[in-house]
């Protein structure tokens, strides 16, 4: 054998070992490439109707956030509004107990008037024995 025969028969011993690993490799990526196209072909089915169901989802709550907001707002002016009463109610509250303070000053006042005319009426009646008009 020359040279060129024994460099032939180890290209091609080369070869086939270079074959008998290539194989099984091959046979592993066409394995995966066919579960890559089942995994594909089920997210195409899956996906639009997820993604379907998120929108309906963003628009609801979209909805709720709008009345959520809605409500929050016809709060406030109800709130105002009790914010209102009770400032009216505190006025008031405030005007009564001035005016009670006033009130009871004058009657006190008014008794203590009656009081010392009664006294001077008195002693003017022990005085003279009689009742006369202040002549």
């Amino acid at each position: 054998m020359t040279m060129v025969e024994t460099a032939a028969i180890l290209v091609a011993v080369a070869f086939v070992v270079l074959v008998g690993f290539l194989i099984p490799v091959l046979v592993q990526v066409r394995k995966t490439v066919e579960e890559s196209q089942r995994l594909l072909e089920k997210m195409n089915a899956d996906v639009p109707p997820l993604v379907e169901e998120l929108r309906t989802a963003s628009k609801n709550l979209n909805e709720l956030s709008h009345q959520a907001r809605q409500g929050v707002e016809h709060a406030t002016v109800l709130l105002h509004a009790v914010g209102e009463v009770g400032e009216s109610v505190q006025l008031i509250h405030n005007v009564v107990k001035g005016s009670s303070g006033t009130l009871l000053t004058n009657v006190m006042g008014a008794v203590a008037g009656v009081r010392a005319a009664a006294r001077v009426m008195r002693d003017r009646w022990r005085k003279n024995g009689a009742v006369h008009n202040g002549q």
